[in-house]
């Protein structure tokens, strides 16, 4: 029994830790935002 809850606790750490880093690991502050092309495409005029 003891077995099956450490492999649970191990698991939620396990699930705790990449969720943090996955939160934590984005964009840094020094960079500028990403342009998709979604923004590009409000700029052009429409093709129809």
């Amino acid at each position: 029994m003891w077995l099956l809850a450490l492999e649970a606790c191990g698991a939620t750490l396990l699930f705790i830790f990449i969720v943090w880093w996955t939160m934590f690991s984005g964009r840094k502050a020094d960079r500028p935002p990403h342009t998709g092309n979604i923004e590009n495409k409000k700029d052009q005029p429409s093709e129809h």
